[in-house]
């Protein structure tokens, strides 16, 4: 039987995988859980609770080695896999993200762009020529693409999905401030970004 792991644990591993990216960078040879949560503002003992969830981790008394459990945590996730991403509307949201320069050091990489709108289909960004929507199908399969990131408008985004996943893509990364429908054999990932901004207004508010 699949283990069931708790949606905090899972949000917490690219925390603790980041915060060892950057111990990496320091040349921090090993650290420990209590200076792992402190970098964090998370316990001690909910990292090694997280942690011990998927086998076993450190040396007692030592800590962690930064490297191997950077790798480790990066296989859990699955970074190993290099999956490959296509963007579909490329405005200024899209236009960012094919130039975002650090999915490709987490294993993504940006191998597609399509839009629907012919003023700036056969453009180029980042070096990826933007390609016509109408072909997801033919561009999916020939991109061997697995990840589906939208940023069309809300009103177009639920049409999009169900193109991706008819195209044959494993997940779907959302920007379009909408609730999508897909099947439950396709991972969802929903960023809104007015949600934070307004979470973020509220407590302002509350301060003032």
């Amino acid at each position: 039987m699949k283990k069931t792991i708790s949606q905090a644990t899972i949000d917490r591993l690219p925390l603790y995988f980041r915060t060892l990216r950057l111990a990496e960078a320091e040349d921090l040879p090993i650290i420990s859980s209590d200076e792992l949560g402190r970098r964090l503002d998370i316990t001690p003992e909910q990292i090694r609770k997280d942690l011990a969830t998927f086998g076993q981790f450190g040396r007692k008394g030592i800590g962690y080695d930064v490297r191997e459990l950077k790798e480790r945590i990066g296989n859990i996730l699955g970074l190993h896999k290099n999956w490959r991403l296509a963007i579909i509307g490329v405005g200024h949201l899209g236009g960012a993200l094919a130039n975002y320069v650090n999915f490709a050091p987490l294993g993504f990489s940006v191998v597609a762009l399509l839009d629907i709108n012919e003023k700036i289909i056969g453009n180029e960004v980042n070096g990826i020529e933007i390609e016509d929507s109408r072909r997801m199908n033919e561009v999916i399969a020939a991109k061997e693409v697995d990840i589906g990131v939208i940023t069309v408008p809300a009103v177009e985004a639920q049409g999009v999905a169900d193109k991706l996943i008819a195209a044959g893509v494993k997940g779907i990364w959302n920007f379009a401030p909408i609730k999508l429908s897909v099947p439950p054999n396709i991972p969802l990932v929903n960023e809104d970004l007015s949600i934070g901004l307004s979470a973020l207004s509220y407590h302002m508010t509350q301060e003032d």
